[in-house]
């Protein structure tokens, strides 16, 4: 014989359709700035170096940071988008100019 005071527990059913949904992560940019300093070809080399891309896509990035100041060498999450700032910062002098003392400024800029 069956208690009648005992609980059943009735499943919890969740309808498929309210998945937790997966949070993005904010993005940002990667910002090369112009000096008189350095030469297309460092930027170049630099940009097949650390970024992987084609002399023709380093010489993109080359024309307009010269043409505009600054470019955006690249677009992600905070922490690979800081790690590439540092490197850009740390690559080192131009070895191709006499002006160089240093590397390039880089900075990040959250995407809008």
């Amino acid at each position: 014989m069956m208690d009648s005071n005992v609980a059943v527990e009735e499943p919890v059913v969740r309808p498929t359709s309210q998945k937790p949904k997966n949070k993005k992560q904010p993005r940002y940019h990667v910002i090369l700035w112009d000096d008189p300093e350095h030469t297309f070809e460092y930027v170049i080399e630099m940009m097949q170096n650390l970024f992987y891309l084609q002399p023709a896509a380093g010489k993109k990035i080359a024309d307009e940071v010269d043409r505009t100041g600054r470019a955006i060498c690249l677009t992600t999450t905070r922490e690979h988008a800081e790690l590439k700032r540092d490197q850009i910062r740390g690559f080192g002098r131009d070895p191709y100019s006499t002006k160089s003392t240093g590397s390039m400024a880089a900075s990040i800029e959250p995407e809008v």
